[in-house]
């Protein structure tokens, strides 16, 4: 029997290109062992097949994610127990062969190869849609002029960027332009790599790669504390958890901004959700901003490292 959603999730259009998604996403590579134990292909498909009952739709996978497409393939699979046609699936320049689907909703380039003019990659991703294989084209962490060059030749309709009250660059120039040219916003690393759920506060790291993070460690790792703490002393006020305000403080910075946090746990799906019912005020939204002002936070936010990481493990043999 189908679970039902305590929480209706709302469902928008993702950019000016029609694609519509949920209004929360689901970011599966941490099913795969980014920055934990990777789960059995059975247990990865359990957790899908969890959110996409209680509202999910939108899942966001790469080649990248897991040793020898670990993460496409169990992706794969799950959609195989699912309404494809009520998915939208996105991934990064990987194959439909891995995931063993006709088409992919949203194909992103995963990060801009400066080597090749966007122009030249943008050209065979046009011819990707005209052959059926992807509906939409998106890109991920990309500069305003790459972004304006790339929309010039074919539109954009969704750019991935790490967004989060921790990191918060693209709110000055990427964001503007985006809601300029139409093009919708999927908000990476939503809680700060698990920053606002506990890790490395509440919660060990144990062997996790985010150890080795500069925000996760040392002298910055004692500084970001002091922020957790003064989050978690506003979340009483608004009878929810520490992660449901940091993830309810994203959703209302505007509907066309799709954070897509990840989980290997159930009961953090269902938190996760519950940030929907957290109705905040402009007062309310200073006040959690001003609780973690970006001026304070220790260390930078390293996007290379975790795609190296992921590339690393992408092309590390298994034993």
């Amino acid at each position: 029997m189908e679970k039902k959603p305590h929480i209706q999730i709302p469902r928008v259009r993702l950019g000016n290109e029609g694609l519509e998604v949920s209004r929360l996403g689901f970011g599966c590579g941490g099913l795969s062992g980014i920055l934990n134990a990777p789960l059995s292909h059975e247990a990865g498909c359990s957790v899908v097949k969890d959110a996409f009952y209680r509202g999910i739709t939108f899942f966001d996978t790469a080649n990248v994610y897991g040793q020898n497409h670990h993460n496409e393939i169990m992706i794969g699979k799950a959609l195989k127990q699912l309404p494809r046609e009520r998915i939208q699936l996105a991934t990064k320049f990987a194959s439909l062969k891995c995931l063993d689907v006709d088409y992919i909703d949203l194909y992103y380039q995963h990060r801009v190869d400066i080597s090749v003019p966007i122009e030249d990659t943008m050209e065979e991703l046009k011819k990707l849609v005209e052959e059926g294989k992807i509906k939409y084209i998106g890109l991920s962490e990309a500069s305003v002029d790459t972004i304006k060059r790339a929309h010039a030749v074919h539109p954009i309709t969704a750019l991935q960027m790490e967004y989060s009250l921790w990191t918060r660059d693209i709110e000055d120039e990427i964001i503007p332009l985006c809601r300029e040219l139409g093009i919708g916003i999927v908000a990476y690393s939503p809680l700060g790599h698990g920053f606002f759920d506990g890790k490395a506060v509440v919660e060990s790291l144990n062997e996790s790669f985010l150890a080795n993070h500069p925000r996760f460690n040392g002298e910055n790792l004692e500084k970001n504390k002091l922020l957790y703490a003064r989050l978690a002393n506003l979340a009483p006020k608004h009878s929810c958890t520490p992660p449901q305000l940091a993830l309810a403080w994203l959703l209302h910075q505007g509907d066309d901004i799709i954070p897509i946090p990840g989980t290997t746990k159930v009961q953090n799906l269902e938190n996760n959700i519950g940030s929907f019912a957290l109705k905040l005020t402009p007062e309310d939204l200073k006040e959690i901003c001003d609780a973690v002002p970006i001026s304070e936070v220790a260390g930078e936010r390293e996007m290379a490292l975790l795609a190296q990481y992921s590339w690393k493990v992408a092309n590390t043999p298994s034993k």
